[in-house]
């Protein structure tokens, strides 16, 4: 019997994550199971369709497509194709109160220096700066370090992946990118807000908070020769591909089959206990190893009793994250003004939060993509939320505070795009309840832990858990990067598995 025939893998949960995870195992010979509770894969980068037309749930766009990005060396070694994909160019246009000219955040590097040297004079330093960091960090990344190490061989993958342009970062690791501001002795409210907006989006933090090594690439991976992408068709062209590369070699996916605890005897992971949606079947399955591609609050909760006290602890003391509420428009083109950027931002009060409706992201379809039938398009706009304000309602305050969030959204949007009762087709909303129910995130949280100094790579949470043969993936080891992130976490833990088998 060969040594990945002894290892059975059990992955749960069908996010980009775990699919990559498992796709790739498989590939390599290993025996795997997927569970997931939801109907479709993809997690929060997977689609539903309304009236013809087809919404993105969470991510809209992706980054690593690239030659060398994460997602064109996964893909390539799964030997299959990536889905075809046009660059977002701006990246981002962002809009800050009572302006009617956005920040373009272009792809050429040129042309994004000029931007910014015309939309905030006197910040060349700073930004040199972050494109200094980023150039040396990406490099670093691109050797596939291990962080946090948690053993001699993650510590030892470290270490084979420094040289001396990484020693550069070192000075700022303990730097958030506010205290940098401060010491450059820029106060240019419009930088600091428009910086707000963009790290929010990555870091689940603002520029106060978010680690100067973690905001260099936030900012810098959507210039070229990386770059940010529209997917064709949709999201879950991602999902898709994983899952034939998955099958194709072996693996199993069982969709609507909730993982509902993980057994673990004498500090060894035995199996998990699942439940059958449809029949309600419950029963174990025996595993040699778990790959958890879910939150570090869902795990705490999968393991019950036997989480060891310590990670319990330390995933009880995270900052509250974040929840999204999401408004799904199916509109006709009309609504749509002429050169329209495919994903833009929008802050409407300079005292107001970044989010709950102050700050909107917005993603809008592009004609002939396959997300809209002829004539019409999508726009989908997202806001941070506080999740406990929608779990401490009932079912009657609930649905009130849905609609009002939905009307205001809308209004909001309706300062940009035209929309009438001729142009809105469709209207569907979703809240932290609506994401907990579909995707199983615990409370309905997105984006992962947020990068602070403290929880940022070297101080993140491991894919390593205090179980030997448990591993977690996705977004709360790897935030901020969205699909390109978790799938970097997925091939960390491969490489992890295939070091101890």
């Amino acid at each position: 019997m060969s040594k990945t025939a002894a290892q059975r893998v059990i992955v749960i949960g069908a996010g980009i994550g775990g699919l990559t995870a498992a796709a790739l195992l498989a590939h390599r010979g290993y025996p795997v199971l997927v569970l997931d509770q939801a109907i479709v894969p993809g997690g929060c980068a997977s689609t539903f369709r309304r009236r013809g037309f087809t919404f993105d749930v969470g991510a809209t766009q992706v980054a690593g497509l690239e030659p060398g990005g994460i997602h064109h060396r996964i893909f390539s070694e799964l030997e299959i194709e990536l889905p075809a994909a046009t660059p977002c160019d701006p990246a981002c246009a962002v809009y800050l109160p009572q302006e009617t000219q956005p920040i373009n955040v272009w792809r050429d590097p040129q042309r994004w220096q000029i931007e910014r040297q015309q939309q905030f004079p006197g910040s060349d330093r700073f930004w040199q700066l972050i494109s200094d960091l980023f150039r040396y960090s990406w490099a670093f990344q691109s050797r596939d370090p291990v962080l946090p190490p948690r053993n001699l061989w993650d510590l030892g993958q470290l270490i084979q992946a420094v040289r001396p342009d990484t020693l550069m970062t070192l000075p700022h690791t303990f730097t958030t990118v506010g205290q940098m501001l401060r010491a450059l002795g820029l106060t240019d409210r419009r930088l600091k807000t428009f910086l707000d907006l963009q790290l929010k989006l990555y870091s689940q933090v603002d520029a106060d908070e978010t680690a100067l090594l973690y905001a260099a690439t936030a900012l810098g991976v959507s210039q070229e020769p990386q770059g940010l992408y529209h997917l064709q068709g949709s999201m879950q062209a991602l999902s898709d591909r994983l899952v034939q590369a998955l099958q194709r070699d072996g693996g199993q996916l069982l969709m609507r089959h909730t993982v509902e605890r993980i057994q673990v005897q004498h500090h060894q992971v035995q199996a998990v206990q699942i439940r059958d949606q449809k029949t309600g079947k419950v029963w174990l399955e025996p595993a040699d190893q778990i790959i958890a591609n879910v939150t570090a609050q869902n795990l705490v909760q999968l393991l019950g009793d036997t989480a060891p006290k310590g990670y319990e602890h330390r995933v009880d003391k995270l900052p509250p994250a974040s929840g999204a509420f999401v408004v799904y428009l199916g509109v006709k083109e009309t609504a749509i003004p002429a050169n329209c950027p495919p994903h833009l931002q929008f802050l409407y009060d300079y005292e107001g939060p970044i989010g709950e409706n102050n700050s909107l992201f917005v993603s809008v379809s592009h004609p002939g993509d396959g997300r809209a039938p002829t004539g019409h398009a999508t726009v989908i706009a997202s806001t941070f939320t506080d999740p406990s304000i929608w779990w401490n309602l009932d079912q009657t305050a609930y649905e009130a505070l849905k609609q009002q969030y939905t009307d205001e959204a809308i209004a909001r949007l309706g300062q940009f795009f035209n929309l009438t009762a001729d142009t809105l087709v469709h209207i569907e909303a979703a809240t932290p309840r609506t994401f907990a129910r579909y995707t199983g995130r615990n409370r309905g949280i997105v984006g992962g832990i947020g990068q602070r100094i403290s929880t940022f790579g070297p101080f993140g949470f491991a894919n390593r858990t205090p179980f030997r043969q448990l591993w977690l993936v996705g977004d709360s080891t790897h935030p901020g990067e969205g699909t390109a992130g978790v799938s970097y976490s997925a091939l960390t833990v491969v490489r992890q598995i295939e070091a101890e088998s």
